[in-house]
Parts: C-alpha cells; structure tokens; sequence
C-alpha cells in the first residue's frame, strides 16, 4: 500500500473519529441521566484523542490530516436532532442513535483493517478499533439495561 493510499485511510478514519466525538457530545447534551451524560462526555474526549493520535501519523507520513466531520455524519446529527424535536429527547431514544454511530464507526474501522497498512500504522488502528468495540458493546449494554 502506497503512503497516498494509507493518509487517505488514516483521514477516513479521523473523520469517523470526529464523527464520533461530535456525535457523542450531542448525546451527551441530550441525555437525561447524569449518568449517561458523563459516560457520553468521557467517549467524545476518547474520540477526540484518537483522531488526534490519528492526525499525527498523518503528519508523519507527510500528509495533511483531515480535521473535520464527514458530510455523513454531519447529516446523520442533523436528522438526529430532527427526530428528537418530534419524539423527545429521551435516553432510549439517545441511546439508539449513538448505536447507530458506533455501528459506523465499527465499518470504518474494520475496512481500513482489511487493507495492507504498514504494521506500525495497523497496531494503533487495530488499537483503536477495539476501542471502538468497547464503546459499541457498552452503548449496546446501557441501552439494553434501559429498555429493561
């Protein structure tokens, strides 16, 4: 894999991370439950360093690093912040949506895995993915527990 093809990798992969920061912010803001809105803040702090781990080797390969959402995502809040001025802004409802995110985040992540990086480059990826899982996983668990 050329070093033009993994910048582009790496620059999808901070506009997912910036996706998922700004995403989880607005979770944040829309939760009802303390709870929530601390666990929400903490996931777009982590995001925010990722992308910024992320920038970094961007810069080390030579490349100018993406520093803003997708039109994607940007899109998706939109239709987000659409939805909950018609349904409500409750935490099942927020829990949801920031599902659907991470489910995003997860196919990014797992695309940029299939290609060829160099094995430097792979290890944060991979890293960052299993983070990503575990902020799936826990989203999944607090929705879950709040349908209950």
């Amino acid at each position: 894999m050329d070093t033009k093809d993994v910048i582009s990798t790496l620059n999808d992969l901070i506009e997912t991370s910036k996706d998922g920061e700004a995403g989880f912010k607005a979770c944040a803001e829309d939760a009802q439950s303390a709870n929530l809105k601390n666990t929400f803040s903490a996931r777009a702090q982590e995001c925010g360093k990722a992308a910024a781990e992320l920038q970094a080797l961007v810069l080390q390969l030579g490349g100018d690093p993406e520093d803003s959402t997708s039109v994607s995502g940007d899109m998706h809040r939109r239709w987000v912040d659409i939805k909950s001025a018609i349904t409500g802004k409750d935490d099942q409802a927020v829990l949801n949506e920031c599902e659907r995110g991470e489910d995003v985040a997860k196919k990014s992540y797992k695309k940029a895995l299939d290609k060829d990086l160099p094995a430097d480059i792979r290890s944060v990826v991979q890293r960052q993915y299993e983070g990503v899982l575990r902020n799936h996983d826990q989203v999944k668990a607090l929705r879950d527990s709040h349908q209950a």
